[in-house]
Formats: C-alpha cells, sequence, structure tokens
C-alpha cells in the first residue's frame, strides 16, 4: 500500500519562507516522478506547482518561478519544496503526488491528504 505523507505547513507572513517535506512508502521512490500541488480557498481550481523526474529535471508554474526550489533525497524517499518570498497568494493546502513513471506529466496515481500553508499580508 503507498502512503504518502506531506508536513511542514504553517502560518508565516507575507515575504517568510517554510519547506515542506513529503514521504513516500510503498513504492520505488527513485523510480517515479513526484509533484506538489495547491488548492487556494474558495473552490479554486488546484494548481500544479512542481514537478521533478528521476534525474532531478524540474518545472515550476510560472506563478512560483524564481521562489520555489523542488528536491528530493532518494535515500530517504521524501520530497522537499522550499518556498521563499511567500506572497498572500501562496495561501492554500499543497498536496505532495507520486507517479507511476519516471517522468513528469499530467497524471498522478498516489496523492498526500495535503497540508495547510497561509501567507499573512
Amino acid at each position: 500500500q503507498v502512503q504518502v505523507v506531506e508536513s511542514g505547513g504553517g502560518s508565516v507572513q507575507a515575504g517568510g519562507s517554510l519547506r515542506l517535506s513529503c514521504t513516500v512508502s510503498g513504492l520505488t521512490f527513485d523510480a517515479v516522478a513526484m509533484g506538489w500541488f495547491r488548492q487556494a480557498p474558495a473552490g479554486k481550481e488546484r494548481e500544479r506547482v512542481s514537478c521533478i523526474d528521476t534525474i532531478a529535471r524540474t518545472d515550476y508554474a510560472d506563478s512560483v518561478k524564481g521562489r520555489f526550489t523542488i528536491s528530493r533525497d532518494n535515500a530517504k524517499s521524501t520530497l522537499y519544496l522550499h518556498m521563499d518570498s511567500l506572497k498572500p497568494e501562496d495561501t492554500g493546502v499543497y498536496y505532495c503526488a507520486a507517479r507511476r513513471y519516471s517522468w513528469c506529466d499530467r497524471a498522478f496515481t498516489y496523492w498526500g491528504q495535503g497540508t495547510q500553508v497561509t501567507v499573512s499580508s
């Protein structure tokens, strides 16, 4: 059974930083691409924030480029998202997700429960 567990969310003032972590079990972590998603309040659509493949190639949403950094530690089966210069519009529930394949694409199969990030102005 695959388990995906996020941690590290919280409340921070605008301009601050947070680091999210995601620990995965039940699959071969270094063989799959991983991603971070977020969903803002008020029913907005879930947005893909970033993805990292098995050879550490990354992509980012335009809204977070230059501020967020995705990374992975395969020895710990852990994914990270380091968020700098946070803005109130970064507020939302952040989800970690795993694909079944080594490359980044649209379909993610395994999802965590999410962790709340709140940025106040």
